[in-house]
């Protein structure tokens, strides 16, 4: 699977949202991120949720068809960064928008650059959880299937950057399972991602 992240700020206590958008759509077979829905790419539908749902401060992290979708950050308030090593999959994105966030966040949302369904009420779900339980980790969960957005802790900002690139960000909560809260929600956007062709057809009608 490609992996895009988005990382925002939350401007109710300075967390971020991480937009994963530098995989190089290998399997979709042209870049996933400029396919049209509804009128409009599929960066600009996932940077408008993600905005709408918590705050001004949003990083895209970029890597393949950087030029293009910079033409498209550039009409918003979004700011990028560029992952040099996106070839090495999701996590290097992950880190490389960790490392250019400002020194003070609390805690950090990522998303995958390719789930524009997930609704704003499961954001503002697992950010009230993050604040109300003291957990480091919060996922949200669908019939019993982690998703996105996980809310991660700034407390764990360095070992993020200790992990394998092969692992996955994942394996962060595997390391630490006891700092791990699950968010039950009624939202199949967290696990609906766009891989091939022949999904993204099927989902809205239509072709490349």
């Amino acid at each position: 699977m490609d992996s895009y992240i988005i990382v925002i700020q939350i401007h109710m206590g300075d967390i971020w949202s991480i937009i994963l958008a530098a995989g190089e759509s290998k399997r979709m077979g042209v870049p996933k991120m400029l396919l049209n829905i509804h009128g409009r790419t599929m960066l600009e539908n996932v940077m408008e949720f993600v905005t709408g749902a918590t705050a001004e401060n949003t990083l895209v992290v970029l890597g393949a068809d950087k030029e293009k979708l910079i033409n498209i950050i550039r009409k918003s308030s979004v700011k990028y960064c560029y992952n040099d090593n996106y070839k090495e999959g999701m996590l290097s994105s992950v880190k490389c928008g960790c490392n250019n966030l400002p020194s003070d966040f609390d805690a950090v949302l990522v998303f995958q650059g390719d789930q524009p369904f997930i609704s704003a009420g499961t954001i503002n779900m697992v950010i009230d959880r993050y604040r109300s339980s003291g957990k480091g980790i919060v996922i949200p969960v669908f019939e019993k299937k982690r998703g996105h957005p996980p809310l991660i802790d700034i407390k764990f900002r360095e070992r993020i950057e200790k992990l394998d690139n092969r692992e996955g960000l994942r394996s962060l909560s595997y390391q630490y399972p006891e700092d791990v809260m699950e968010v039950e929600t009624n939202d199949p956007g967290i696990l609906k991602d766009f891989d091939t062709l022949e999904e993204y057809s099927k989902e809205f009608n239509q072709t490349y």
